[in-house]
C-alpha cells in the first residue's frame, strides 16, 4: 500500500481514481503475462493458430537496426483482447471479479520476482511482518481504512452476501496481497528445499501449503465470529513456520532445513572469488613441485 500512496504524492493526484487508471495498464500486463497460457488453452479450435511478426527497422539494407522485432500468434491476440476487456471492465465497473483477477496476477508476479535465500531470513521476515500486521490492525485503524477506501486491486475481496445478491454483492471480506505474496515466497523456498533433498516428493511444500490454507480458514472464521477485521498474518505466520519445523523434527531434517542455502554462491563478492581462485592455484603449484 505504501508504494501506491507514494505514487499519489509523486504525481500530485488528489483523486485516487486517477491513480487506479494510471496503474491499470501495469496490472493488465501482469495478467497477460501470467494467465495467457491458461487463456490460450481455452481458445476454441475453430480459431486457427497462425504466427505473425511485427518489425520496425531503422536504416537501409546495409545498416539495419531493428527497433521492434516481436513474434506472436493469433492466440496471443485473443489473450490480449481478453485482457483489454478485463481492464476496461475494471475501470468502468470496479467489479470484484475483475479486481480479484488483476490482484491474483499481481500476486503471482510478486512471488516470481521476490526471492528468499534461506529459512532463517524467511522466518525473520515473517516474524517482523507478524508484529507489523498485528499493530496496524489492532493498534490503529489505518490499515483497515486504507484497504476499504483505496479502489485498486491491491487486495482480494470475498463477497459475504453472495447468496443474497449474487454477482452484485457489495459486502466484502478482504485479504491483502501481502498476505499472499510474503507467505508465498517462503513456501516457494520450501519447494526448492524439497528439490534439494532429491527424494522425489514435495513434502515440505505440500505440508506448508496446507498449513497456509488452514491459517486462512482460521482468519475467516475468527473474522466471522467477532465481526472485526483480523490481521491475516496473525494466523498465517505461525501456521507457515510451525508446519515445516515440526515436519523437519519428525523426519530428522532440522539441520538440513536451517543449513539450506538457495544459490549460496550468488552473494559472494568478486574479490572473494578471485582470492579463492588464487589460493587454489597456489596449492596446485605446490603439489606439482
Amino acid at each position: 500500500m505504501c508504494p501506491l500512496r507514494s505514487n499519489l504524492h509523486d504525481f500530485n493526484i488528489e483523486n485516487e481514481q486517477y491513480c487506479s487508471e494510471l496503474l491499470c495498464p501495469r496490472w493488465i500486463e501482469d495478467f497477460f503475462l501470467h494467465f495467457s497460457p491458461v487463456i490460450s488453452g481455452l481458445v476454441p479450435a475453430s480459431i486457427p493458430l497462425e504466427s505473425f511478426q511485427l518489425q520496425l527497422v531503422k536504416g537501409d539494407k546495409e545498416k539495419k537496426e531493428y527497433l521492434i522485432n516481436y513474434s506472436f500468434t493469433s492466440y496471443d491476440l485473443v489473450c490480449l483482447a481478453v485482457c483489454a476487456v478485463l481492464g476496461v471492465w475494471y475501470l468502468l465497473k470496479k467489479h470484484w471479479i475483475a479486481n480479484n483477477l488483476l490482484g491474483l496476477a499481481f500476486a503471482v508476479n510478486g512471488v516470481e520476482l521476490l526471492h528468499l535465500n534461506n529459512v532463517q531470513t524467511g522466518a525473520l521476515l515473517l516474524g517482523g511482518l507478524f508484529i507489523y500486521d498485528v499493530f496496524w490492525v489492532f493498534g490503529t485503524n489505518v490499515m483497515v481504512t486504507v484497504a476499504k477506501s483505496f479502489e485498486a486491486p491491491i487486495k482480494l475481496v470475498f463477497p459475504q452476501d453472495l447468496l443474497e445478491k449474487g454477482l452484485e454483492a457489495d459486502n466484502f471480506a478482504m485479504l491483502g496481497l501481502g498476505d499472499i505474496v510474503i507467505p508465498g515466497i517462503f513456501i516457494a523456498l520450501l519447494l526448492r528445499f524439497d528439490h534439494s533433498l532429491n527424494r522425489g516428493s514435495n513434502t515440505y511444500f505440500k505440508a506448508t501449503f496446507v498449513a497456509y490454507f488452514a491459517g486462512l480458514m482460521m482468519t475467516i472464521f475468527v473474522m466471522h465470529v467477532f465481526k472485526h477485521a483480523q490481521p491475516a498474518l496473525l494466523y498465517l505466520v505461525p501456521a507457515c513456520l510451525a508446519a515445516p519445523i515440526v515436519l523437519a523434527a519428525i523426519k530428522g531434517d532440522i539441520k538440513a532445513l536451517f543449513k539450506y542455502e538457495d544459490h549460496p554462491n550468488d552473494g559472494e563478492p568478486e574479490a572473494e572469488k578471485d582470492s579463492d581462485k588464487k589460493k587454489s592455484g597456489k596449492k596446485d603449484v605446490k603439489k606439482d613441485k
